[in-house]
């Protein structure tokens, strides 16, 4: 079994990001999460293209970008360009979701698309041949902090079982409230990487925080 841990840097100090990234980079993190949010189609306003270029020359882990924001289309070679190795958009944000995949994939990212929590698992089934992370929001997006929604962990158990009907090995992605109480479950159901801000970010020690996470996700002892 393995796992990835993403942590999330909306948690982290935007005025140190280049030294949180460090932290976390010494705990074995394997991708840093990039929540990008335009007050439009989540209530909140993050970061943008310029941010992400610049978490790409201090990062060594792949970025994995979360565009949370309207009409994603217009920004995708932008992203990719600022050096996202993963794009994720919002199934509830795009009108031609085949073409947006197939766009993200022709620059040489990997194709993601997350879905709300309302969102029911079987609204992807005609694009699972065009995705690369079936992001599962365990939260309703736009803050960090929120409390993990506990009927998550079914709702990844159904996305596993379609990715597996389909004959796809697309990775399922869960992010909002992951921490130790809930990872090792969410890795039972399907999940293979976890996105983690507050229970990263806001402890006093991220580069522990996150091995405790993974060590959490595959069940060993601390």
């Amino acid at each position: 079994m393995t796992v990835r841990i993403a942590p999330s840097i909306l948690s982290a100090d935007f005025a140190r990001l280049a030294e949180g990234v460090a932290k976390v980079e010494a705990g074995g993190a394997d991708l840093i999460h990039v929540d990008v949010m335009d007050g439009h189609f989540v209530p909140n306003i993050t970061i943008g293209v310029p941010v992400v270029a610049a978490l790409r020359r201090a990062a060594t882990m792949p970025l994995d970008v979360h565009l949370m924001i309207s009409d994603p289309d217009r920004y995708l070679e932008a992203f990719a360009t600022a050096g996202a190795a993963t794009i994720t958009v919002h199934f509830e944000a795009v009108t031609h979701l085949h073409r947006t995949l197939t766009r993200i994939r022709q620059l040489k990212a990997r194709a993601g698309v997350a879905i709300n929590p309302a969102t029911p698992v079987d609204e992807i089934r005609e694009v699972v041949g065009e995705i690369d992370v079936l992001l599962v929001m365990s939260v309703n997006p736009g803050f960090g902090g929120q409390s993990f929604i506990p009927r998550s962990v079914e709702k990844v158990a159904a996305a596993r079982a379609l990715l597996q009907r389909a004959g796809s090995q697309a990775d399922i992605e869960v992010d909002g409230g992951v921490d130790e109480t809930n990872a090792a479950r969410l890795v039972q159901a399907g999940a293979t990487i976890l996105v983690a801000g507050a229970s990263i970010f806001g402890t006093a020690d991220p580069a522990a925080a996150t091995r405790s996470l993974r060590a959490a996700a595959l069940g060993r002892p601390k």
